[in-house]
C-alpha cells in the first residue's frame, strides 16, 4: 500500500534528541557522546595551555564503500543540530567532575569543568552539502577553531557522517540498479538499534528511495511512508480469499496484496478475484506483492495473469533480501517488477558495514598569525594526510563532471592546472581552466559558531543527489569495477605536502 507523503516537518533531529525511551537517554544536548580520550586530550590541551590555539580538522575517507565509483555525503543535517547544541548540561559536568582514577584520585580538577561549563560552540564549519557527489581524500567537512572543541567534534562528526554516507551510498546505488523504478526502503525491523533506523531511513530517502516504512522517520523528516500487510493478517483468516476481501474492504482506494502466503499462483489468483470486485466498486487493485521464491518466474507469470485476466495496470512489488546486485540481475532476467522493497541490505549496509572516515588535523595557527602546516606519517601512503588551509574545487565542461582538485586556499589563479593522484603520482591530469567551468565544493555552515547556512528540505536535498550524480559518466556509477573519476592534488599543494613528508622523516631520523 503507498499513502501520500506526509508534509515535511521542522521538528528534524531536535525532536529525537528530546525523545524518553529511556530515562535520560536522549536530551537536548550530548556532548557526552564521544570517546573518553577526547576528554583526556581536551584536558591536557587546557593543562598545556593550548586550549584556545585555533586549528585546523579535515574529515574525510580514503576509499569509496562497496568497491563504488562514488560516494553520496549524508549526515551535516545532524551536524548542525550537534553543533547548535554543543554545551554542557549540569549533569554531563557532575558525571564528569566525579570520574576518578584508578588510585581514587579524579581524572579532572575542578578548573577544567568551570571551562567546560563555560565553553560556547565558536567554530567556522564548511562542509559538501548533502547529495553531494564525492570521493577519497577530500575534506567532507573542514573544522577551524579552538583546538579544544574542534577536537571535541571528532567522534560525533564521524558517527554521524560515516553512517549516514554509507547508508546513502547504497541507496543510491540500489536506486541505480532499478533504473527508474521506485525503491521502497523497509528496513526497520532489521536496523540496528533505534538511531541506526531513523538515521538509515533518513539516508536512503537522500540516496534516492522513493518512501520508508519507518513511520517515525515519515514524522520526523517528512519522508513519504509505505508498506503493505505481513503474512500474518493472511493468516489469522479463515482462508486467504477472505483476508484480501476484508483488506480491500478496509483500503478500496490503496490495496496491495501478499500472495506468497501459502502458493504464489493460487494467490494470484485470489488478487484477480478481488481485482474484479473492486473493478466493480469503480475501484482498482494497486498492486500485488511478492516476497519470497524465484522472483523473476513468478513476476513474469504473475504479470502474464493479471494481463490475461484484464488487470494491466496491477503493479508488481518485489522484496526478499535484494540489493542492487541482485535487483541487476533481476533487471537482466526481464523479471516483470515494477516496484522494489529493500530492507536488511541497505540499512544495514549488508557488504560493507562502515564507511571508515577519519578526522586528522591539517594545520595549526602560530603565534604569529600564520597557519602551520600539520603532517601525519604512515608506512601506508593512503594513511599520509593532506596538510594546510585547503578545500576543493570541481572543474565541469560541457555539464559533465571532468576532474575534482584539492587546492590550498588562497592558490593564485593559472590557465591550466595539473591535478596528481596523492596515492599514485604517475595518475595526472591537465585541466584547461578557460574551458571548464569550476565550483567550490566546501560551502559555508557555520561562521565562528554562528550558522550561515540556509537548511534545505529533506526533498530537496534527495534531488540534488539524483542531479549531482546526472553530472558523472556512467562508467563512473557502474557497479562492477567503476572508472576511476580523477581527484587529485594541485600539483603545488603535492609538491608542498612532499617537501613536508621529507622535512618530517628526516627529522625523525635525527637528520
Amino acid at each position: 500500500m503507498w499513502f501520500k507523503p506526509l508534509k515535511p516537518v521542522n521538528l528534524r533531529f531536535i525532536a529525537l534528541l528530546n525523545m524518553k525511551i529511556t530515562k535520560d537517554l536522549y536530551h537536548s544536548s550530548l556532548t557526552l557522546l564521544t570517546d573518553y580520550y577526547q576528554f583526556t586530550m581536551a584536558y591536557a590541551y587546557w593543562k598545556a595551555g593550548k586550549a584556545e590555539e585555533e586549528t585546523i580538522f579535515n574529515l574525510f575517507f580514503r576509499k569509496n564503500p562497496f568497491q563504488s565509483g562514488f560516494t553520496i555525503a549524508a549526515g551535516l543535517d545532524y551536524v548542525i543540530d550537534y553543533c547548535r547544541n554543543m554545551k554542557f548540561g549540569e549533569n554531563d559536568l557532575a558525571f564528569l567532575a566525579e570520574m576518578k582514577e584508578a588510585n581514587g584520585e579524579k581524572v579532572f580538577e575542578s578548573g577544567f569543568i568551570d571551562y567546560l561549563k563555560n565553553m560556547t560552540f565558536s567554530c567556522d564549519i564548511d562542509a559538501v552539502e548533502e547529495g553531494e557527489v564525492v570521493f577519497p581524500n577530500m575534506p567532507m567537512v573542514r573544522v577551524k577553531g579552538p583546538l579544544i572543541q574542534c577536537q571535541l567534534l571528532e567522534t560525533p562528526l564521524l558517527n554521524i557522517i560515516n553512517f549516514q554516507t554509507l547508508i546513502a551510498t547504497k541507496a543510491a546505488r540500489i536506486v541505480l540498479a532499478a533504473n527508474g523504478d521506485p525503491v521502497m526502503e523497509f528496513g526497520l525491523r532489521r536496523a540496528q538499534g533505534i538511531d541506526g533506523a531513523l538515521a538509515a531511513s533518513r539516508a536512503s530517502y537522500i540516496g534516492g528511495c522513493s518512501s520508508t516504512s519507518n513511520v517515525m522517520a515519515a514524522k520526523l523528516f517528512g519522508i513519504p511512508v509505505s508498506g503493505t500487510h505481513a503474512h500474518s493478517w493472511i493468516m489469522s483468516f479463515e482462508n486467504e480469499l477472505s483476508a484480501f476481501e476484508s483488506y480491500a474492504e478496509t483500503f478500496p482506494d490503496n490495496t496491495t496484496l501478499l500472495v506468497d502466503t501459502y502458493d504464489i499462483v493460487q494467490g494470484v489468483k485470489h488478487a484477480i478475484e478481488v481485482a474484479g470486485k473492486l473493478k466493480d466498486q469503480g475501484k482498482e487493485l494497486k498492486a500485488i506483492r511478492i516476497d519470497s521464491g524465484d522472483l523473476a518466474y513468478f513476476s513474469n507469470l504473475a504479470r502474464k495473469m493479471l494481463n490475461e485476466a484484464g488487470f494491466p495496470n496491477v503493479k508488481i512489488v518485489a522484496s526478499n533480501d535484494l540489493d542492487e546486485h541482485i535487483i541487476t540481475s533481476l533487471k537482466m532476467q526481464e523479471a516483470s517488477i515494477d516496484v522494489w522493497g529493500v530492507g536488511t541490505k541497505l540499512v544495514t549496509a549488508y557488504d560493507q558495514p562502515a564507511l571508515g572516515a577519519v578526522y586528522k588535523l591539517s594545520a595549526l595557527k602560530s603565534k604569529d598569525g600564520d597557519w602551520v602546516p600539520k603532517i601525519k606519517l604512515s608506512q601506508q601512503s593512503i594513511k599520509i594526510n593532506i596538510p594546510g588551509y585547503h578545500n576543493v574545487l570541481r572543474y565541469t565542461a560541457g555539464g559533465k563532471a571532468i576532474a575534482d582538485m584539492i587546492y590550498l586556499e588562497g592558490m593564485e589563479k593559472s590557465d591550466t592546472v595539473t591535478i596528481i593522484d596523492p596515492i599514485d603520482p604517475t595518475r595526472r591530469k591537465k585541466i584547461s581552466v578557460d574551458n571548464a567551468e569550476v565550483e567550490v565544493l566546501l560551502k559555508p555552515i557555520f561562521s565562528k559558531g554562528e550558522k550561515v547556512y540556509d537548511r534545505p528540505s529533506i526533498q530537496q536535498i534527495r534531488k540534488r543527489t539524483q542531479d549531482r550524480l546526472a553530472i558523472f559518466d556512467k562508467t563512473h556509477k557502474r557497479l562492477i569495477n567503476p572508472h576511476i573519476y580523477p581527484v587529485g592534488l594541485e600539483a603545488n599543494l603535492y609538491e608542498y605536502r612532499t617537501a613536508l613528508v621529507l622535512k618530517a622523516k628526516a627529522m625523525d631520523n635525527g637528520n
